[in-house]
């Protein structure tokens, strides 16, 4: 029976208060007998997070009474067991590591593009304008192994902070194409599409919810696989239901 729920999600917004912060959540997360993971940087949040139903949504309950995370949305996935060993809080110099500092999403997000749009992109074989449509996989080769978007580009890189370096030695093979960049849940995908615009790219657009939300609303239409996430339950088919055994 699955009845752990599962959640992921982020926000790139300014923290000022991490310290207090995490005390604060790890209490909260601890009470509600919660397992995984929360970054806190002072770019935003970004959290794993498994437990009861009540428990889980309780905790959501609490973290939007912050105005900060008050349009925070987590994207909802179930299990038979907790994927998780136990619970980590963390402060990190960023949610996700580009070490490119200067690249803030909270002072302004790259164009994000929503589920159904890029299906019907990739349905019509271009944009609305009538540009040629490519999907740029941001996440780690070991990932994209285990599933992606027919024909993504893939650079095969092995952590975030190769992307920079990548888009360099290949941007120009995307120029005058639509490039929709996308990662499991948006995070990276976000920070890359916005590096890609400093780049001097022009139609550049982020798949908002990464694929776990592309999942949840197509049923993963032009996918080719499963979609890696960092816990017990190793990979999630179209309907975001785990494909390990026990998961």
């Amino acid at each position: 029976m699955n009845d752990v729920l599962n959640i992921s999600a982020y926000k790139f917004v300014p923290l000022h208060d991490t310290a207090a912060l995490r005390a604060t959540l790890l209490e909260r997360a601890q009470a509600l007998g919660l397992k995984g993971t929360v970054l806190l940087a002072e770019e935003g949040i970004n959290l794993f997070l498994a437990g009861t139903a009540d428990a889980v949504r309780s905790f959501v309950r609490q973290l939007a009474s912050d105005a900060r995370f008050a349009d925070l949305h987590p994207k909802e996935s179930w299990s038979a067991t907790q994927p998780f060993g136990k619970l980590l809080v963390k402060v990190k110099r960023e949610i996700i590591r580009m070490n490119h500092p200067a690249i803030r999403p909270a002072s302004g997000r790259a164009p994000a593009v929503d589920s159904a749009t890029v299906k019907r992109w990739l349905d019509q074989g271009h944009d609305d304008a009538g540009r040629p449509v490519v999907t740029l996989d941001t996440r780690n080769a070991f990932e994209v192994d285990h599933g992606t978007f027919e024909g993504a580009i893939d650079w095969r890189i092995s952590k975030f902070t190769e992307f920079p370096d990548a888009l360099q030695a290949h941007k120009a093979a995307l120029a005058g194409k639509t490039v929709v960049s996308f990662c499991t849940g948006g995070i990276r995908c976000e920070k890359a599409a916005i590096y890609m615009h400093e780049a001097g790219l022009e139609n550049v657009y982020q798949l908002d919810g990464g694929i776990l939300k592309y999942f949840e609303e197509t049923g993963g239409a032009h996918f080719k696989g499963n979609c890696f996430v960092f816990d017990g339950r190793e990979a999630l088919d179209a309907s975001l239901a785990a494909t390990r055994s026990g998961g």
